[in-house]
């Protein structure tokens, strides 16, 4: 009996720590079952189960020291010496907040003072005339970053496993929360609020389980584009630049954000509507819509109507940068072609030329600008998950 509580107590001991970490951290298997309140369960009580374990573990070495068999009592010990290294590995180690720690310090350029290159890739935000750039190079590291712009608090997040860039107001009830990452569910980032301990997905901004379970941050409208064209339209706008502590691990997304990386979890497939190919992911009156990374860079832009939207998607020159409008103007829903240097729109109907920024600087439809409507690129595989019904 003794000898069954000492396997029942390190089984325990084991399974708290190894399957804590195991369901939300990207492992062989880990991602693609719906274990999430499992794991959340064990993640808030493992200190009630490791007190459990230790204590029928206990229970039963005591029969063991008592036992003159001395190869038993090593292997005993040896047990004992290798969940101190599972309770190191799995708690100190591999966590996620202790894998990808946030800016130490947190400074930001203009004008010559930004050492950030144009052509890195960033999310920007504009609030009430304050613009931010936050290169994804830095923030696909940290996975978030808190800041304020303005009198309101943002918290830009990145997922490169998903590559999935979203803005959010870090509120809770009413009250300003700080959020840590505590890993991920189905590949994509989750963080923890510190309040309620909650766990938030990502992608949507969404609590998915803990006492908030069903909750939604609110979505900060936020776009992707090289820090050159993010700069056309905002000349003033301030650059996160570099933490010097964290260098190297810079060094190591460099080749993230053109779709270069090698690892398996954040490669690009170049090919179209495979797990890592890049969409443009759109929703709009609850409709989602994908569409092809491939095929908008081989078109230069794409028209289309989402519930009463009538879209049009471009990209810029350096094949990086897009752009996502609606194309009703004055009531009347544009048709467009590109311009024969394919730097321009010009609109059937009247034949005025838009620039790149959605803004027409020729003919009679000269000062609109076509109004922007929130959209995203990421892989397939990330947008298919969290928007099951997506049309493409």
């Amino acid at each position: 009996m003794r000898n069954f509580l000492l396997v029942i107590g390190l089984f325990i001991l084991f399974a708290t720590e190894i399957l804590r970490v195991y369901f939300i951290m990207p492992m062989p298997g880990s991602q693609e079952a719906n274990t999430i309140d499992l794991a959340y369960f064990i993640g808030r009580n493992s200190w009630l189960l490791r007190i459990v374990g230790l204590l029928l573990a206990t229970f039963g070495a005591v029969a063991v020291f008592r036992n003159k068999s001395r190869w038993k009592k090593i292997i005993l010990i040896f047990f004992f010496l290798l969940y101190g290294f599972v309770v190191y590995l799995f708690n100190f180690v591999m966590e996620a907040d202790k894998m990808f720690d946030q800016p130490r310090t947190k400074i930001f350029a203009s004008g010559k003072e930004n050492k950030v290159a144009d052509s890195k890739l960033i999310i920007g935000i504009s609030i009430n005339g304050i613009a931010k750039a936050y290169p994804v190079q830095f923030i696909g590291y940290h996975h978030q970053v808190a800041d304020s712009i303005g009198n309101t608090s943002v918290m830009v997040t990145y997922c490169t496993v998903c590559r999935t860039g979203r803005v959010f107001e870090p509120v809770v009830n009413g009250k300003k929360e700080t959020f840590r990452l505590v890993g991920m569910d189905h590949f994509n980032a989750m963080f923890e609020d510190a309040t309620t301990k909650s766990w938030w997905q990502q992608a949507t901004g969404v609590a998915i389980t803990g006492p908030l379970k069903g909750a939604s941050l609110k979505e900060i409208p936020s776009q992707q584009m090289t820090l050159a064209a993010w700069k056309r339209s905002y000349p003033n706008t301030l650059v996160l630049q570099p933490d010097t502590d964290f260098a190297e691990q810079y060094k190591k997304m460099e080749t993230f954000e053109k779709g270069l990386s090698k690892g398996k979890l954040t490669k690009r497939d170049s090919s179209s509507w495979q797990p890592k190919s890049w969409v443009i992911g759109i929703i709009h009156n609850q409709e989602a819509k994908a569409y092809d990374w491939n095929q908008l860079q081989e078109k230069r832009m794409i028209e289309d109507s989402l519930r009463n939207l009538p879209l049009l998607i471009t990209i810029e020159k350096d094949n990086t940068s897009f752009h996502t409008w609606s194309r009703m103007v004055n009531g009347i829903p544009l048709r467009f072609k590109k311009s024969t240097e394919g730097y321009y729109l010009l609109d059937q109907q009247t034949g005025s030329i838009w620039n790149e920024d959605g803004q027409c600087i020729s003919g009679s439809l000269s000062g609109n600008r076509l109004a922007r409507v929130q959209s995203y690129q990421e892989f397939w595989h990330s947008w298919q998950n969290f928007h099951p019904q997506t049309k493409r």
